[in-house]
C-alpha cells in the first residue's frame, strides 16, 4: 500500500507515519505540509528524497497516487482536508478527533461516500492492551450491563512532546504556545476538544452503541487563554450518569508516569466494575462474587490489533468493515456527544443529545 501523510499539525502524525515504516506491505510515498519545515524530522527518520516532500496536496497526491492519505490537521480542518483529498479516490485515516462539530463529521462522511473507499478516524487509545482487554470482558459479561463509564485524560500539555513522545523543553513550550492552534478556539484548541472524544467515543464503545439522553458540562477559563485546559461531562443516559473529564496541566504524562487522578477508565456494570488505565500491564476486575476484586493481565495485542495501521490495512486488504472507534458508527455518536458538551459549555446548561 501506498501512503501519503497529509498535513503535521498533530504530531501524531510522526507516530502514524513510523508504523508505516515499521509495516512490511505498506510504503511512505510522499509527505506534505503548507510549512515544509514542520516535514523535515518525519524525513530524517524515514530516509525521505526531496522529491517524495511536497507543500502542495494536489501535487503530491497527482505525482505519487497514494492508495492511502493520513490526515493530522488542526481539528478545525479536518473537514477541509477530507473534501480536498477525497475527489483522489484515496482511503483516508483521521487523526482523532472525528471533527470540531458534527456538521464537520457529516461532511466528511459526504465527501468520501462517492469514491467508494473506506475512511476511518484514529483513536490511539484504543491500541492500549488495558482498554481492550476490559471490552473483552464487558463483552463476555464479567461485569453484567454497563451502567456508567467514568474516564479522566489528559497531559501535561500538548506541546511537551513532539511525534514519538519526544520531549519538549520548557521555554520552548511557553514561546510557542501564543502561536499554537491548540490554544486557539478557531482552530479547535483546547482540553475539551482533544480528549473528550476519546471518553465519548471508547465510552460508547463501552456501552455497545448506546447514546445519552442529555449531556451537561463545565470548562475552566484559564486568564489569558481563549481555550479551556480543564473539562468535566456528565452525561445521562436512561441507565443512570457517566462522568468524562479532561485535563491539560497534569503533573505527569500517563504514558511515562500516571497522574493522579490516574488516566484511563472505569467501567461500572449491574453485576461488577472494572479499572483501566492506560499504558498499565494489569487491569482490575470486581465482581459481587470477589468484591476485593482481582489484577488480570492485559491481553497482549496481536498483528493487526496493534496499531491503527496494522488494523487499516487488513480491513483494506480483507474487505473486513472497520469496527469499534475507528468505525464511523461509533465515531458519529461520539462526536454528537462532544457538540452537546461544547453546547453545554457555552451556555452553561444541560442539553439534550443532538440527532
Amino acid at each position: 500500500m501506498k501512503i501519503a501523510g497529509i498535513n503535521f499539525d498533530h504530531m501524531h502524525m510522526g507516530d502514524l507515519l513510523r508504523r508505516v515504516h515499521e509495516h512490511p506491505r505498506a510504503e511512505i510515498v510522499a509527505v506534505c505540509d503548507e510549512t515544509p519545515e514542520r516535514m523535515q524530522e518525519a524525513a530524517r527518520n524515514f530516509n525521505l528524497r526531496d522529491e517524495q516532500l511536497f507543500s502542495d496536496y494536489r501535487a503530491c497526491l497527482e505525482t505519487t497516487k497514494p492508495d492511502i492519505v493520513i490526515l493530522c490537521p488542526a481539528t478545525a480542518r479536518h473537514a477541509e482536508y477530507v473534501e480536498k483529498v477525497a475527489p483522489f479516490g484515496v482511503h483516508v485515516l483521521v487523526e482523532k478527533p472525528f471533527a470540531s462539530s458534527l456538521a464537520e463529521a457529516d461532511r466528511m462522511i459526504a465527501a468520501m461516500q462517492p469514491t467508494g473507499k473506506t475512511l476511518a478516524i484514529n483513536w490511539p487509545m484504543y491500541w492500549y492492551a488495558g482498554h481492550r482487554t476490559a471490552k473483552r470482558l464487558i463483552d463476555e459479561g464479567a461485569i453484567g450491563d454497563v451502567i456508567e463509564v467514568h474516564y479522566y485524560n489528559g497531559n501535561r500539555g500538548p506541546l511537551y512532546h513532539r511525534a514519538d513522545k519526544v520531549e519538549v523543553s520548557e521555554d520552548d513550550v511557553q514561546r510557542e504556545k501564543p502561536q499554537s492552534w491548540w490554544y486557539q478556539r478557531a482552530a479547535g484548541g483546547g482540553s475539551l476538544l482533544d480528549y473528550v472524544g476519546y471518553g465519548t467515543t471508547l465510552g460508547t464503545w463501552f456501552h455497545n452503541g448506546k447514546a445519552p439522553l442529555e449531556v451537561t458540562t463545565m470548562v475552566d477559563e484559564p486568564a489569558g487563554l481563549e481555550v479551556d485546559e480543564h473539562s468535566i461531562t456528565i452525561l445521562r443516559y436512561e441507565t443512570g450518569l457517566s462522568k468524562l473529564e479532561t485535563r491539560w496541566g497534569t503533573i505527569s504524562d500517563p504514558w511515562t508516569q500516571q497522574p493522579l487522578p490516574k488516566c484511563g477508565f472505569v467501567i461500572v456494570g449491574t453485576q461488577g466494575a472494572i479499572s483501566s488505565y492506560d499504558s498499565e500491564a494489569a487491569i482490575k476486575l470486581q465482581t459481587r462474587a470477589e468484591p476485593a476484586g482481582r489484577e488480570i493481565p492485559c491481553d497482549v495485542l496481536m498483528p493487526p490489533q496493534q496499531n491503527a495501521i496494522q488494523y487499516f490495512l487488513h480491513c483494506l486488504e480483507t474487505g473486513e468493515p472497520v469496527s469499534g472507534p475507528l468505525s464511523l458508527a461509533i465515531s458519529r455518536i461520539g462526536q454528537q456527544i462532544v457538540d452537546a458538551a461544547v453546547l453545554s459549555a457555552q451556555q452553561k446548561r444541560t442539553v439534550k443529545l443532538m440527532p
